[in-house]
C-alpha cells in the first residue's frame, strides 16, 4: 500500500515538473480589422495573370537576381513559384510554403512534373510560415496577406526568415479586406508594428493591385509590446 502511494506521488511530481517545463505560448494582439476568408488556392487563371504581366513587373521591382534565395509564402497552386525558379537560376533557391496539406502536395507534384530542381515545398501554419532563420533575400506574399488570421503573430515569425539586407515583398489590392484586398496604409502600419518599414511602392498595371517592399528597420518587439493598428 505504501509503495503504491509512493509511486503515485512520484508520478505526480514528474507530471508536474513536465507541465512546468513547457514554455508559455506568446500572446499576440488580434487583427483589429476584418480578415478575408480563404477562397481557394488559385487567385486567377494563369493565362489571365500572364496577359497583364504582373509577375514580370513584380520580379523586376523586387530586383530579383540569379543566385538569390527566395520564399513564396502562401504559394497556392504555384503561379509565382514556377516563375521565380528560372529567374534565380540553378544557384538560387525557392521555398514554396502553404498551410493546407492538399495544396502542398499538389504543388509538390507540379514541381516534380516541371523538373524544378531548385524548388523545395514546405507546410507552414496559419500564424507561422516556418521559414529557416535569416535564409532569404526576398520573401513574397502575393495576394494572400489579407487572409492571414493573426497578422502580428504571422509577421513576428516571418521576419526571422529574412536575411539582414533582405526584403519582404507584398502584392495586394487597394480595396477593403472584406473584398480581398488591404489598403496600403493599413499594411504599412501592421508591418511597422513589427519593426519593418516600406522601401518601395508602386501601383501595377490595372490601377488597383500594388507592389510594396519592406526591410527590417528595428529590433523585433516582444509579443506583449506590439501595438496593434486600428482599421
Amino acid at each position: 500500500m505504501w509503495n503504491r502511494a509512493l509511486a503515485l506521488a512520484l508520478a505526480f511530481i514528474v507530471l508536474l515538473a513536465g507541465c512546468r517545463a513547457q514554455p508559455a505560448q506568446p500572446h499576440f494582439p488580434s487583427a483589429h480589422r476584418d480578415v478575408a476568408p480563404i477562397v481557394g488556392d488559385a487567385f486567377s487563371t494563369e493565362d489571365a495573370r500572364d496577359r497583364v504581366g504582373e509577375a514580370e513587373q513584380v520580379m523586376e521591382l523586387a530586383d530579383l537576381k540569379p543566385g538569390m534565395s527566395v520564399a513564396d509564402v502562401g504559394a497556392g497552386e504555384g503561379y509565382y513559384t514556377v516563375r521565380l525558379a528560372p529567374v534565380v537560376g540553378k544557384k538560387g533557391r525557392v521555398l514554396a510554403e502553404d498551410i493546407l496539406p492538399q495544396v502542398r502536395d499538389a504543388l509538390s507534384d507540379r514541381v516534380q512534373r516541371e523538373n524544378l530542381e531548385n524548388v523545395a515545398v514546405k507546410l507552414g501554419t496559419p500564424d507561422n510560415p516556418m521559414l529557416p532563420a535569416q535564409s532569404f533575400d526576398r520573401v513574397f506574399l502575393v495576394h494572400m496577406y489579407h487572409e492571414v488570421q493573426s497578422p502580428y503573430a504571422f509577421l513576428w515569425h516571418l521576419r526571422d526568415g529574412v536575411k539582414p539586407n533582405g526584403l519582404v515583398v507584398v502584392v495586394d489590392a487597394d480595396r477593403p479586406v472584406r473584398r480581398h484586398g488591404i489598403p496600403p496604409a493599413q499594411l504599412k502600419c501592421e508591418f511597422a508594428a513589427l519593426g519593418m518599414e516600406a522601401v518601395k511602392f508602386q501601383t501595377l498595371t490595372g490601377g488597383e493591385v500594388y507592389f510594396i517592399s519592406f526591410r527590417i528597420a528595428r529590433p523585433k518587439p516582444a509579443p506583449e509590446q506590439i501595438v496593434p493598428c486600428k482599421s
